[in-house]
């Protein structure tokens, strides 16, 4: 329990409240007898004490005497300010009757620090913690921050990582090149991704607490995370299970291109269902992804290395290998579920033959 210094030298003539009330701050808990202006007070002015003095009598200096001119504060508060070594007495108090708050010591603080700073830059001219150059934070870069903020707030997040040989598929890659068809490999496990989903309904799901749902979304509209000069955008490419990989590769180009000249219009960042995240060609190998609220899942692409790997005949053999990770929504979606989405997908990348079936 906290322990407040009283106000007054006395005995405690009357508790309002028992032990585990909550009460709001300002609100008169106890009446002191101090041996003088001793007053009875009724129980029907207790609840007059109770519901209006704390909105209005506490306000006032005239309610809570504080004869010894003794500083008011919760130990915790006096702790905070014996750790900044600061002189709890010169603090002016900004709680009822002058009760010196944990914010009434940092602001203290901040004031003195400020005032130290002006009388070094007297001496020196110069000052120890200059902040050098700025940059506006407001516009997308604060739009982004907002969002990522309710986002990490909001969901549980919970990061699987897994790893994919992608030889076969970037061997795939290079016999339609020379047919004449250029198709990224962000494409093809775009494709894949969207595969999964459909098998894997939750990952492509709104959870509804306010009606205690979780709805699965029969429209799978990807989202593309680009990296622009501006920030993170997700453009999205909609009905995408409805798509060629051709026709996907020709959206990517397009709305990568429009997303770094800053022409992506409000229409091309709506309705996303679930976000794909290639950080390949940037060199990441790992991260964390923050959910793109409220969907309830973020897949990532990293770097490809060539890697020593042995096969299922003991043989040793350079793949091409990449790390991929899948965060999501642990109130939608367990871990055993992720690994299973994950390793679909990792069946249709190693096995081309088995991802083109699927189109048919």
């Amino acid at each position: 329990g906290v322990r407040w210094a009283a106000p007054s030298a006395g005995k405690i003539k009357s508790i309002y409240y028992a032990t585990g009330d909550i009460v709001t701050v300002g609100t008169i808990i106890m009446e002191i007898d101090t041996g003088k202006d001793a007053v009875i007070t009724t129980k029907a002015e207790q609840q007059v004490l109770v519901d209006e003095g704390a909105a209005s009598a506490l306000d006032s200096q005239n309610s809570f005497r504080n004869p010894y001119n003794r500083i008011l504060a919760a130990p915790y508060t006096r702790k905070i300010a014996r750790e900044l070594g600061i002189d709890i007495e010169q603090i002016k108090g900004s709680g009822p009757a002058g009760c010196v708050l944990e914010e009434d010591v940092y602001r203290f603080s901040n004031q003195s620090n400020a005032c130290n700073d002006n009388q070094g830059e007297s001496h020196t001219g110069i000052r120890e913690d200059a902040e050098g150059t700025t940059i506006p934070f407001k516009g997308i870069r604060k739009q982004i921050a907002t969002k990522v903020s309710h986002s990490l707030l909001t969901i549980p997040h919970v990061t699987h990582f897994d790893e994919v040989d992608v030889t076969n598929l970037n061997e795939l890659r290079k016999t339609l090149k020379l047919s004449g068809d250029s198709i990224s490999l962000a494409a093809f496990l775009v494709k894949a991704t969207v595969i999964c989903l459909k098998e894997h309904q939750l990952f492509n799901a709104r959870l509804d607490e306010e009606n205690e749902v979780i709805r699965l979304l029969t429209d799978y509209h990807m989202g593309i995370a680009t990296n622009t000069e501006a920030g993170l955008l997700v453009p999205v490419i909609y009905d995408v299970d409805q798509k060629s990989i051709r026709t996907i590769n020709k959206q990517m180009k397009e709305l990568t291109i429009k997303a770094r000249e800053g022409k992506l219009t409000a229409g091309d960042m709506k309705h996303g269902t679930f976000t794909v995240n290639n950080v390949g060609p940037l060199g990441g190998t790992g991260a964390t992804p923050i959910i793109n609220h409220p969907q309830t899942g973020i897949m990532t692409f990293y770097k490809t290395k060539r890697m020593p790997i042995v096969l299922d005949d003991d043989e040793i053999a350079i793949r091409s290998i990449m790390n991929i990770s899948v965060s999501f929504d642990h109130r939608v979606i367990d871990g055993a579920q992720s690994i299973a989405f994950t390793n679909r997908f990792i069946e249709l990348v190693e096995n081309p033959n088995k991802l083109l079936l699927e189109l048919i």
